[in-house]
């Protein structure tokens, strides 16, 4: 049987979320590519799989960028017959700060769906010709309980607004695209793993999750079987509002 493929965006950190997701998927077995926008640092921890035994390889993406999403798509074309596995974890959030949806940078609005909205649509179609080769493709984009805190019943102070509404626009992208893909074996769903101790830099709080323990839920999602759900957000692998308007 010929090895499944795995692709994660954001992977640029030893102890980042993607990076743990892209181990775990490479245990069970998949070639796993890790993307990042500095592809020095995905390659050494690609190479740092293949010192494990494992099999890896990284690629350049940005997705902020439509050409490298291009890119990406026409080297992937080349080398791989399908895709089984899309993992969206790229993110951006430069208004960790903010409290208050009246001071939000509209550059770094921009910035955040960029990345988190667009760029990861963007890919998704690029990619969907290969993931449609696969038997059973499955699509992750990995979320954020923030999104809960957007809508007018939404409790205490917002936190980071700007990157709470490009996550909350996530997961309506998820469940949109799910309802495009009904008549597919392509499974989507969005995850949210919960608060990582990625961070160590920012102070990650000492109730964080480690990201081998958060990487585990998307790994769920990832290798769904053929009865799983579709187009759902899901916290501790249990379904929550896509809309809680």
């Amino acid at each position: 049987m010929d090895m499944k493929t795995a692709l994660i965006t954001g992977v640029s950190r030893p102890l980042g979320l993607g990076f743990a997701v892209g181990r775990q998927l490479a245990e069970l077995g998949y070639h796993v590519i890790l993307t990042a926008r500095d592809i020095g640092q995905a390659e050494l921890l690609a190479a740092e799989l293949r010192h494990a035994g494992f099999s890896a390889s990284a690629l350049r993406l940005d997705l902020a960028d439509r050409a490298s999403i291009e890119e990406l798509s026409a080297r992937l074309t080349k080398t791989v017959a399908c895709l089984d596995v899309l993992v969206n974890n790229a993110s951006a959030m430069p208004d960790f700060q903010t409290r208050s949806a009246f001071e939000v940078d509209l550059e770094a609005l921009q910035t955040l769906f960029a990345v988190n909205v667009i760029g990861c649509w963007g890919l998704i179609q690029a990619l969907l010709p290969l993931l449609q080769r696969a038997p059973a493709a499955r699509i992750v984009n990995v979320t954020s309980a923030a999104a809960q805190q957007i809508g007018k019943h939404a409790p205490g102070p917002l936190f980071a607004p700007a990157y709470s509404l490009a996550k909350y626009t996530l997961n309506a992208l998820t469940a949109t695209l799910a309802n495009s893909l009904v008549d597919t074996p392509i499974l989507i769903n969005a995850v949210d793993p919960g608060s990582v101790a990625s961070h160590p830099e920012r102070g990650d709080d000492e109730n964080d999750r480690p990201p081998a323990e958060a990487a585990k839920d998307i790994v769920w999602a990832a290798t769904l079987d053929a009865n799983g759900a579709s187009g759902c957000a899901f916290s501790d692998r249990k379904p929550v509002s896509v809309n809680p308007l």
